[in-house]
């Protein structure tokens, strides 16, 4: 049995359904609009479509006798993040430094009227 890591990882091996998820990023679809996108025939977009929902990255809504896809990207930051966080766990320092710096910001300088920093 796999993880949800692996089905996440899985369901990004395929430029197809990596596309999908880019075009699902400015809301929801309908399974029709994204096999339109596509030269794939719809049974194949629909196999696209089962992998990713499977994975946890899409969600699908029905409507009368149409389906609307949307992205759920919660998933997806979560399942790479955890991933990259366990392979690269100084990540998760530098992330806490930037969080603790962020309130303590130098002020943005523009320059005055002669050109020169205020």
């Amino acid at each position: 049995m796999k993880d949800q890591t692996s089905n996440v990882f899985e369901a990004l091996a395929h430029p197809t359904r990596r596309q999908i998820l880019q075009d699902l990023k400015d809301g929801e679809l309908t399974a029709g609009d994204i096999a339109a996108k596509f030269q794939a025939t719809g049974p194949t977009i629909s196999r696209h479509l089962r992998v990713l929902r499977e994975a946890g990255l899409v969600s699908e809504r029905r409507d009368a006798n149409r389906i609307y896809y949307s992205l759920v990207s919660d998933s997806l930051a979560l399942s790479v993040g955890n991933f990259l966080s366990s392979v690269c766990p100084e990540q998760i320092v530098l992330r806490e430094v930037r969080k603790r710096r962020m309130p303590q910001a130098a002020p943005v300088t523009t320059p005055n009227d002669e050109g020169v920093q205020a």
